[in-house]
């Protein structure tokens, strides 16, 4: 019910936009959002967005990153600018199907009941 697509590899300084399709339950969740597994490392939120338009960005990611969904609602992106090496990682898209408003996202993995299958980002120096 979520597939993500847009990723792959990227100097330094690089940009990319990643693409979330999402359908079914997990499309009218309260709360959407980007997750990373740099390697060797544990699953991290890095962005979420709540369905009435509020968001919420890892320290490391904030002013670099950028979610946002389509008025449709069926596709959450993830825009990434300045990449750096230590950005890295398979990126999840997921959505919170049991949260019960959207002021209860939060960029904690273990809410999120719908994953994506992931997909490959690598920033070269």
């Amino acid at each position: 019910q979520l597939v993500e697509s847009g990723g792959g590899s990227v100097q330094t300084g690089g940009s990319l936009r990643l693409s979330c399709a999402a359908s079914g339950d997990a499309q009218n969740s309260y709360c959407m959002g980007w997750f990373r597994q740099p390697p060797g490392k544990e699953r991290e939120g890095i962005a979420i967005l709540d369905s009435d338009g509020s968001t919420e960005y890892a320290d490391s990611v904030k002013d670099r990153f950028s979610v946002s969904r389509e008025n449709a609602g069926n596709t959450l992106y993830l825009q990434m600018n300045n990449l750096k090496p230590e950005d890295t990682a398979i990126y999840f898209c997921a959505a919170d199907g049991n949260a019960l408003l959207p002021q209860f996202c939060r960029l904690t993995a273990y809410d999120y009941n719908y994953w994506g299958q992931g997909i490959q980002v690598t920033v070269t120096s």
